[in-house]
């Protein structure tokens, strides 16, 4: 009896013991995100299995079942595209396909324009440069004249216009002339760098590395020497560049195992920061507001009409805020990534535009006036990358080109620039006047009766569509045709500058319905009577398994 009840104690104080963990356990699964964004693992998994295939011509042009005239219509609009593409741009294609297969990056790219299963038949059929040789304004001038609105925005850099940064980087490089490409001894400019991106980080130190990853990875790793903690929080869809900790799924050859990826603008997740203490940061990426818990819209993923987008500036706000005070009540280090928004949002960043203060912040892309660059700014104790009562140990980081001094001077012009009545112009209105001109195209798609509609974050554009389809990437050709540049990703980012002119905005409007009309006269857009985007995607799950069982 005695022996009896002493086992029962002991199993007793065990699970009062594993209680805690297990909770803990429970919220942390309960505050990921549901899908395979939100669980790494499973996400490389399925997509090792995933079997690949393409289509053929038949299923090209009738994979949603479309009548047979239908699918006429449509081969005659592609053939007649596929023509003016390559008329348009004949030495500019040539010049690209030669460079193919040399160039690692021109193949990725031009495989994963579109979802897998058309791409081999498109891209034999359609083919697009990706060359230019003159920048002016809001233009883009490519091998054989044709002059495009630039809509790429660069990767992001591209804020105030080409001519901006042509001219910052003309100055930098004459400041630095007689100085060459010394490495190591740093430049006098350096402390007016260092001196302005204190004052707008609000933030102590400043480290500089050569590009928005690095920076990120810089970050990370201060975050965990000084919290001693090992794990990191990344939201559902965020980007916070190429390297294994923050990247997970599918894309990475090795899985996070010390990232947990959670819900954004999700309670469960703040109570996830509010009880574990394995959580070295937290890294928030501001453009992922326009679209919570939903990764970057590329055309690769357009396989239905599911993609949707809206920024909700208020709640974003009070989402931050939240974060900002479990952090600080944690002791978790808060990282505001902001390599692809930084200044889009304001000279203050995403910490003025939010009225939230983080712990670091990192910089890229523009900041470089045009020039590859990253940089690290943060509160002096997370900065220090050694201890002086145990020498060896530090938290190594250097690179061969931090602090170029091309790439400083070049910085220095685009900080002077910032201060100028110049950019401060530009910025007054900036807000406003990009959240008008989406509401104005809107209003022109909805009254010509397309299922294409805009969403916005102040300069950063995305598109979505209205009405289940299977072929919404086609779109991207459709703009280039009408003389719109994207970058490789297509309709998912279209990326504004501040030198758009309202009578550039109406050019760049008008081409853009008009692509849309071509498209629907040509029958992408025909619809089935019941036709669902759940109803597409379980048709896709079905070719999935047949193809999977082939194989």
């Amino acid at each position: 009896m005695n022996e009896t009840l002493t086992l029962s104690a002991v199993a007793a104080a065990a699970l009062l013991t594993l209680a805690p963990k297990v909770v803990r356990r429970l919220q942390l699964s309960m505050a990921k995100h549901p899908s395979l964004t939100g669980h790494s693992r499973m996400a490389q998994r399925v997509a090792r299995l995933l079997p690949g295939y393409a289509y053929d011509a038949e299923r090209f042009f009738g994979c949603d079942d479309a009548p047979a005239e239908v699918q006429a219509q449509r081969r005659q609009g592609f053939a007649a595209l596929a023509q003016r593409l390559g008329e348009q741009h004949a030495r500019s294609i040539a010049w690209t396909d030669a460079l193919r297969p040399g160039l690692s990056d021109l193949q990725f790219t031009s495989q994963y324009r579109v979802p897998f299963q058309f791409s081999p038949y498109l891209r034999q059929r359609i083919k697009l440069g990706n060359v230019g040789v003159a920048t002016q304004g809001v233009t883009l001038t490519d091998l054989d004249g044709q002059v495009y609105d630039d809509l790429t925005g660069s990767y992001g850099v591209n804020l105030f216009g080409h001519d901006v940064y042509k001219r910052l980087i003309a100055q930098g490089s004459a400041l630095v002339a007689d100085y060459g490409p010394v490495l190591g001894t740093l430049h006098p400019c350096v402390a007016g760098n260092v001196e302005k991106l204190q004052r707008l980080s609000g933030l102590d130190e400043v480290s500089f590395h050569m590009s928005g990853t690095e920076a990120v990875m810089q970050a990370v790793r201060l975050a965990r020497y000084h919290t001693k903690k090992r794990h990191l929080v990344r939201f559902c869809g965020a980007y916070h560049g190429w390297w294994e900790d923050v990247q997970p799924g599918p894309g990475n050859p090795l899985p996070p195992r010390e990232t947990y990826t959670l819900r954004d603008q999700d309670d469960r997740s703040i109570e996830v920061l509010r009880t574990r203490n394995d959580i070295a940061c937290v890294l928030i990426n501001p453009l992922q507001a326009l679209h919570p818990n939903r990764a970057a819209p590329g055309d690769s993923s357009l396989v239905d009409s599911s993609r949707r987008a809206h920024f909700d500036r208020a709640a974003t706000t009070a989402w931050l805020k939240k974060v900002r005070q479990v952090c600080t009540e944690r002791g978790i280090v808060l990282i505001f990534d902001e390599v692809f928004m930084g200044f889009r949002l304001g000279r203050g960043g995403a910490q003025e535009y939010f009225g939230v203060q983080a712990d670091m912040v990192t910089y890229g892309k523009t900041l470089g006036g045009g020039l590859p660059v990253g940089v690290v700014c943060g509160r002096r104790e997370l900065m220090r990358r050694f201890n002086d009562a145990h020498p060896a140990d530090i938290c190594f980081a250097r690179g061969t080109f931090n602090a170029h001094p091309y790439v400083m001077a070049s910085m220095a012009a685009f900080l002077d620039y910032l201060d100028t009545p110049e950019a401060e112009a530009m910025y007054a209105r900036f807000d406003t006047v990009q959240d008008a001109r989406a509401a104005r195209l809107n209003e022109r798609l909805e009254v010509a009766g397309l299922p294409v509609r805009v969403a916005n974050m102040t300069s950063v554009w995305t598109v979505y569509y209205t009405q289940p389809s299977r072929y919404n990437w086609m779109l991207q050709f459709y703009l280039r045709d009408q003389g719109l540049l994207l970058s490789w990703v297509g309709t998912g980012r279209l990326i504004f500058n501040l030198a758009t002119t309202d009578e550039d905005f109406e050019r760049i409007a008008s081409r853009f319905v008009a692509a849309c009309q071509a498209m629907q006269a040509d029958g992408w857009w025909w619809q089935a009577p019941g036709q669902s985007d759940k109803g597409i995607r379980r048709g896709i799950l079905r070719e999935l398994i047949a193809h999977w069982r082939k194989r």
